[in-house]
């Protein structure tokens, strides 16, 4: 590579970062012809070479209506190919399998998904990716991103914040003189790289000195420093232009790239030229048989042809498919030369070739014919082809396509014959299609106004009695803009989706029984979920159980059951809960309704956390994790809360290593909402533990401390306890303020929710009330217990939930609030034993971690109160807990507690004594103290030369989990290899041999 010695070196890195499991991101950019595609290809043969499993694929002109066109093209190829086991890998992904000509057998069984296709194929990709990894490192290259469609711009968005210690490399190149203030590709390119994965390369033109030695090289004739001199000089760097200026340099040159390009086209045959300029009308990528066809050449006359511009080096054989332009510049100043009649005419020709039925049947044909109908101002062809088109992005999960062809087809209605007859669905039906994929593409509001303006002209045809409505389409539009309104960031939309919702009920006939009358039911009773009283609706979610039954929609029965079963929760009403989310669960699997299935795993998952039954809770959403990866919904609602709580019933059991690896799973640098919610819940277990990761943690969630979401109330309640840990009582105040104003509503007060955060705020005080009496200051101490009872009187408030009044607490809840109680005391200055006692008794004995550091203030009680003997017993329990459950920050803290009150001994010595070797500070050297049993039991076969396959099988986990704990423990030793990792491991004792 002459003159590229530094960008192949930094993608060289790259390579290395992924072999040793960082997933990585470079996006190349430079001008068309600079030299992309040769760098591009240069790096693949290198990570071919090195081991890599190579994948890689091209968008085109038409690549913004095809979705996932570079997707599709690199797993065709790369399917092809056995060795890499890509084509083993999608057989248990049928969302992706569908991108594969032969690999779509259709819609999937769930017939109304709602939004959830897009985040299968998105899930599947990161599945593909990470089970390859687990084989062997993975190049995947995307060229050409200036002409990507919306899904292939989104996929690489997720790609690039998911993929974090899969042996990943992500290369994506783009034309930086294409980037327009306005282009779509522009805000993806400033959004990525914010992320410290992704690294850009900006290809400028060659110098003079590394074109001269590229030319020489490539001439094959001696090139004089005259000639040579010149061509340098015109091409300015441009590595293409320059090679096109030196084939093109025994004749009279013309001026700009354009036209010297068709000078060299203008030397072959009439033959080859036509092929070419056929070529250029099917795209960059030419199928064989589709441009001899097109052409009207005779198949002898057509070979020559081909042959012809493949020996002057304009196209290039392209696998056993066809052809591609040697490159994209060549093409464009091919096709910009056509006459508009002959440009009409060749698209006329590309139009009827593809709209045979076997070339339909091949993904993205639609979308190409519906832009070559257009192109040859076939109105009626496009129109059809665009409705396909839609349907067939539908299945593909690229809900921003499907809008497109189908607002495209919207836009054509009135310009086509017997319309309802081409696209086989009345208008309403097709700007119905048209939001819900809006919807489904993120847009809500566009889909809201789509909606509104749709409902709007079916009241004013049925008033004018012009047309007949189908009442099935009333009901489905008014359904569906009221479930889209509850979804709507605008705050006065909750109203109006009650409005709707209850005006759709009353205009759909219940009789005869539809689908639709019951999903409109039960959709308003989703609706009225936003009210205090629960009573309404419980009575609709009733209603719509019935609806469905007898409209046999078993799916609408079990989202109903959910809904009924989420309100007997919220009321307390724990067990005819758990009765009602099972049979939700168990329906809804069996209707095969991924998300109303995902919806219910999670919560009942969670009826069991709130009822203190963390094993069974953990079980249950353990399962619907499974079941949200298995069908790549684990990032989809509901997929990821059951991610999350599975983390906090093992969080809450004391299965702390296993909490640990579910929390490592959980994204570090986050971007959206749902990644935040995944760190935020990390951190409790990362302040729990002292993690260093808690730091960075903190710096990705703080952007989002503007918003007023759920995860904003979970990290700053976890950075109280974190400041608090470390001695910050201030930061511990503020931030504990903060989290409660997340959720304060000023009109309806405090809930449940505010009891922990209430209870964190009072240690805090009780501190600073503590430190005022040590030194006198009684004036100090008032003012903090001024402030307690603030406090106090807030966690009372939120135990009462005046808004839900027949809610009750759980066992957790109703720890934390006798912990607020306890806390209050202890700013009065009487630090009770029994107040503890009762903490301890509320929790229960299934919260591992609460009891420990209960017993650490039990243990500081007593012996304020003279009872050294008792409070060294309770010192002891928690010493042996903090000690299993390598809680750093609450075994420096009974450290404290045992040098000031001259109990116990040290909790690394009270670990010992109860067998403890999860984190024994004496045991195999300090380095190793940071490390889990899990990862101790993984660094012992790393040492014994094991490979991450070889550790997977000895532990029963996947390879994936094995690569994970290898980074997590390479990162935690600061080891920069496996051989370095075994020599600390022998070096602390560790291994024995």
């Amino acid at each position: 590579m002459v003159g590229r010695g530094d960008e192949l070196a930094r993608l060289e890195a790259l390579l290395d970062d992924a072999q040793a499991g960082r997933a990585v991101v470079a996006l190349v950019s430079g001008d068309a012809g600079v030299g992309k595609s040769r760098l591009t290809d240069e790096i693949s043969s290198l990570a071919a070479a090195r081991g890599f499993t190579v994948l890689s694929g091209q968008c085109a002109e038409l690549g913004d209506s095809v979705p996932y066109l570079p997707l599709a093209d690199a797993l065709r190829g790369a399917a092809q190919i056995p060795a890499t086991g890509v084509k083993d890998a999608l057989v248990s992904r049928p969302a992706l399998s569908r991108l594969l000509p032969d690999g779509g057998d259709g819609r999937a069984t769930d017939s109304d998904r709602s939004g959830l296709a897009r985040q299968q194929m998105f899930g599947g990709v990161l599945g593909l990716l990470a089970e390859l990894a687990a084989a062997n490192p993975v190049l995947l290259v995307l060229e050409d991103l200036h002409w990507a469609d919306a899904s292939t711009r989104d996929l690489l968005t997720f790609l690039s914040r998911m993929l974090h210690r899969e042996r990943v490399a992500l290369i994506g190149t783009y034309r930086s003189d294409d980037l327009h203030r306005r282009h779509p590709l522009r805000a993806v390119v400033a959004e990525l790289q914010r992320l410290p994965s992704v690294r850009t390369i900006e290809l400028g033109p060659l110098d003079p000195a590394a074109m001269a030695e590229h030319l020489t090289a490539t001439a094959a004739v001696h090139l004089d420093a005259k000639e040579l001199n010149h061509i340098v000089a015109r091409a300015e760097g441009n590595a293409y232009y320059a090679e096109e200026l030196l084939a093109a340099s025994d004749r009279n040159l013309p001026a700009g790239l354009a036209a010297l390009l068709l000078n060299r086209v203008e030397q072959l045959s009439d033959a080859a030229q036509r092929v070419l300029r056929t070529a250029a009308v099917a795209g960059r990528k030419a199928d064989d048989e589709l441009v001899r066809a097109a052409s009207g050449l005779q198949a002898a006359e057509y070979e020559d042809a081909v042959r012809e511009a493949v020996a002057h080096q304009l196209l290039v054989p392209d696998g056993g498919e066809g052809y591609v332009f040697r490159h994209a510049l060549l093409r464009e100043a091919i096709y910009a030369d056509l006459l508009p009649g002959e440009r009409t005419r060749l698209h006329a020709a590309m139009s009827a070739l593809l709209s045979e039925e076997s070339r339909l049947a091949v993904p993205g044909t639609a979308a190409q014919l519906a832009q070559h109908c257009l192109a040859s101002h076939d109105i009626q062809g496009a129109f059809a082809a665009s409705v396909l088109a839609g349907g067939e992005a539908d299945e593909l999960g690229a809900p921003a396509e499907a809008h497109r062809h189908y607002d495209q087809a919207l836009a054509l209605w009135e310009r086509v014959a017997e319309p309802e007859k081409t696209a086989g669905l009345s208008r309403g039906k097709l700007g119905l299609k048209s939001a819900t994929m809006a919807a489904d593409s993120g847009d809500v509001e566009r889909a809201v106004h789509q909606l509104r303006r749709l409902r709007q002209l079916v009241a004013q045809a049925e008033a004018e009695g012009s047309i007949q409505i189908d009442a099935s389409l009333s009901a489905r539009i008014g359904e569906r803009l009221a479930y889209y309104l509850m979804a709507s960031d605008d705050p006065r939309a909750e109203a109006e989706a009650i409005e709707v919702a209850r005006a759709t009920v009353e205009a759909t006939p219940a009789d005869p029984p539809t689908r639709h009358y019951a999903r409109a039911v039960g959709t308003y009773a989703h609706t009225l979920l936003v009210e205090i009283d629960s009573s309404e609706a419980r009575k609709w979610a009733e209603r719509t159980v019935i609806a469905a039954r007898a409209a046999s929609a078993p799916w609408v029965e079990a989202d109903a059951l959910a809904t009924l079963g989420f309100i007997s929760n919220r009321e307390g009403r724990n067990d005819e809960a758990i009765e009602l989310l099972t049979a939700a669960h168990k329906q809804a699997r069996e209707a095969k309704m991924i998300g109303v299935e995902l919806r219910a795993a999670y919560t009942l998952g969670r009826a069991y956390l709130e009822r203190g039954e963390l094993t069974r809770g953990a079980a249950v959403a353990h399962e619907g994790v499974l079941r949200a990866i298995h069908t790549g919904l684990s990032l989809a609602p509901y997929g990821l809360d059951a991610q999350h709580l599975h983390f906090q019933c093992h969080f809450g059991d004391g299965e702390w290593d296993h909490a640990q690896e579910i929390a490592d799973g959980f994204p570090t640098r986050v971007t959206t909402p749902g990644e935040a919610v995944l760190s935020a819940m990390a951190l409790f277990i990362d302040v729990a533990r002292g993690n260093p990761v808690v730091a960075e943690r903190i710096a990705w969630l703080e952007p989002f401390f503007g918003t007023q979401g759920f995860e904003v109330y979970v990290a700053r309640g976890l950075i109280a306890e974190h400041a608090l840990w470390h001695g910050d009582t201030v930061r511990a105040l503020s931030e504990v303020d903060a989290a409660i104003e997340v959720l304060t509503a000023s009109d309806s007060g405090y809930g449940a929710w505010a009891i922990r955060p209430a209870a964190v705020a009072l240690s805090a005080r009780a501190d600073r009330a503590a430190q005022a009496r040590a030194v006198g200051d009684e004036a100090a101490a008032a003012t903090e217990f001024a402030a307690a009872e603030r406090l106090v009187k807030m966690a009372r408030e939120g135990a009462a939930f005046a808004k839900r009044p027949k809610f009750v607490l759980g066992p957790e809840g109703r720890g934390w609030l006798a912990r607020a109680e306890a806390e209050y005391k202890r700013v009065a200055g009487r630090n009770d034993p029994q107040a503890w006692q009762v903490v301890i008794d509320q929790f229960g004995p299934a919260y591992a971690y609460e009891i420990a550091r209960s017993r650490w203030r039990l243990a500081e009680a007593l012996a304020e109160a003279g009872q050294r003997d008792k409070a060294a017993e309770q010192w002891q329990l928690a010493a042996q807990a903090a000690t299993k459950l390598a809680a750093r920050p609450l075994m420096q803290a009974l450290d404290d507690l045992a040098r000031r009150a001259r109990i116990g001994g040290s909790v690394a010595t009270a670990g010992a004594a109860a067998g403890s070797t999860v984190l024994d500070r004496n045991h195999s050297g300090p380095i190793l103290a940071g490390l889990t049993s899990r990862e101790r039991e993984v660094l012992r076969l790393i040492a014994a030369g094991r490979s991450n396959r070889e550790i997977a099988a000895a532990l029963f986990i996947a390879p994936k989990t094995a690569s994970v704990h290898v980074s997590n423990i390479l990162g935690k030793l600061g080891a920069g290899s496996r051989t370095e990792a075994a020599a600390i491991a022998h070096r602390e004792g560790l291994t024995t041999n």
